[in-house]
């Protein structure tokens, strides 16, 4: 699973996912791109899972690369435990992603197999996704 050697801070606020991602919207690696279209945190047991997916349809061909890193810690507190004390401990690591964000690409393999294998990839996520094809490349 993706997380960080090491951080600046061990716990991190929440946050916001206000509009739509800028930076890293268009497919610059691969030939067909997974995009996000809603917002949402994606942990890195749902990024591993994907990829794993992915990986097990195109039989290892082709070459496949992951847009997004789990950089932010996601705390919890243990069950049953009373109001007040602090905040808990980090217990997984998120991606923040937002609308427009690539999230996986594929180059090297059949467009027809690559589009199910980020279809496989997509039914890991708790937000919606669609498959894109970059400019030039004929579908």
């Amino acid at each position: 699973m993706l997380l960080p050697k090491r951080t600046k801070h061990r716990k991190q606020m929440r946050g916001r996912m206000k509009g739509k991602e800028t930076r890293g919207a268009e497919v610059h690696f691969g030939e067909i791109g997974l995009q996000a279209l809603d917002p949402g945190w994606i942990t890195s047991r749902q990024i591993e899972a994907a990829r794993r997916a992915m990986t097990r349809h195109i039989k290892r061909g082709g070459q496949i690369w992951i847009r997004i890193f789990p950089d932010k810690p996601v705390t919890q507190k243990p069950a049953e435990t009373r109001m007040g004390a602090g905040k808990g401990n980090p217990e997984y690591w998120v991606s923040v992603v937002r609308p427009g964000r690539i999230i996986f690409e594929i180059a090297g393999i059949d467009l027809a197999i690559a589009r199910r294998a980020l279809d496989l990839a997509a039914a890991k996520f708790p937000i919606k996704c669609k498959v894109v094809i970059r400019e030039g490349v004929e579908a």
